[in-house]
């Protein structure tokens, strides 16, 4: 009997810290629609895609973040780098793979 309740404690603790790895809320503040501070650019983040709609027509793209980079791919191409400069729940700064530096706000 012992020993099934320490087999039983080492199970449900296993399933709370796999639980705790699978969930998403590292980049919940991340997710949501953005627009630069000059009105130019607007930003989307969803669960999945990373849309960018500058003058041109929007482009969808996969995305995935380590660390503080947001990596997006283009239809197998090398993927492109946006450097999380800062964020909050209204605040977001990216460093553009060409070093430019842009502001967004919610």
């Amino acid at each position: 009997m012992k020993n099934y309740l320490l087999i039983l404690v080492h199970v449900i603790c296993a399933l709370v810290l796999i639980s705790a790895a699978c969930s998403e809320t590292g980049n919940s503040s991340l997710k949501g629609k953005w627009r630069s501070t000059d009105g130019k650019t607007q930003l989307q983040i969803t669960g999945k895609q990373f849309i960018l709609s500058e003058e041109a027509e929007p482009v969808a793209e996969d995305y995935f973040v380590k660390a503080d980079t947001i990596f997006t791919s283009f239809e197998g191409s090398a993927p492109t780098k946006f450097v999380i400069q800062q964020l909050d729940n209204k605040n977001l700064k990216l460093l553009y793979p060409d070093s430019l530096s842009v502001a967004f706000v919610r």
